[in-house]
């Protein structure tokens, strides 16, 4: 996990989450439960600190990419409340099946749960909680590349929203077509993240290199690898 780490300062860590790996141990007799979890990795994560870093946010289990880390309490509580407070902009790429008819736009739709007896899975419910997601395509092929930024941070949001507009994100076994076992990863990574974590300084930004589970997909829709760092500007400056 050291070797993951991509940004470390005295507050704050942002590792490279693999995908399928849970950042925590899940609920009794869950899947999750027997499975090593991110958390277990922490301790190697100290560099010289009597205590390990803690998660300062969540990722899905099946979602790569940048997670951030507060490495003591009150560093924690400082990204708690950034988080809290829409302060740390987050950038995701998905590749999805089917297309988009315009080149970018923004998704508004209260997300619920769907019903008690399935945990965290979760629906449009107009009267459920706001959930806010911009998006852009970045490529088109066979299927789709999006940018994905979430401007609020509701459960399984992006994979709801992609979903409810027709083009559920690849190798997802809830909301899309992906078969419960056996289907591709799904094609969903944290690429950028971008926190203003010190009063007097530029905000950190973090950019998680593409995971191999995701370059072929990507590729057909035009990604070329050399030079990506071009496609990842903020949606706020197009």
């Amino acid at each position: 996990m050291v070797s993951r780490v991509l940004y470390r300062d005295g507050l704050m860590l942002v590792v490279d989450k693999p995908a399928g790996m849970a950042v925590h141990q899940g609920p009794p007799n869950s899947r999750d439960r027997s499975r090593q979890c991110l958390q277990d990795f922490f301790d190697a994560l100290r560099f010289g600190l009597p205590r390990a870093p803690a998660l300062a946010h969540r990722l899905d289990r099946d979602t790569s990419g940048c997670l951030v880390l507060g490495r003591h309490r009150k560093a924690l509580a400082h990204l708690g409340k950034l988080f809290r407070n829409g302060a740390i902009d987050k950038t995701y790429w998905a590749v999805v099946e089917g297309t988009p008819d315009t080149d970018e736009g923004t998704i508004e739709l209260p997300l619920g749960r769907l019903d008690v007896t399935r945990g965290w899975w979760m629906k449009h419910d107009p009267e459920g909680q706001p959930a806010i997601t911009k998006w852009k395509v970045l490529g088109r092929g066979p299927l789709t590349w999006l940018a994905l930024e979430p401007l609020t941070g509701r459960t399984h949001q992006l994979r709801v929203h992609c979903a409810e507009k027709g083009w559920p994100i690849l190798g997802d076994p809830i909301y899309g077509t992906a078969p419960r076992s056996g289907g591709p990863v799904l094609q969903l990574h944290a690429r950028e993240i971008v926190v203003p974590l010190y009063k007097n300084r530029e905000p950190i930004r973090v950019v998680a290199p593409v995971p191999e589970h995701m370059r072929e997909r990507l590729a057909e829709c035009g990604w070329k690898g050399n030079g990506e760092e071009a496609a990842t500007s903020r949606l706020a400056a197009c």
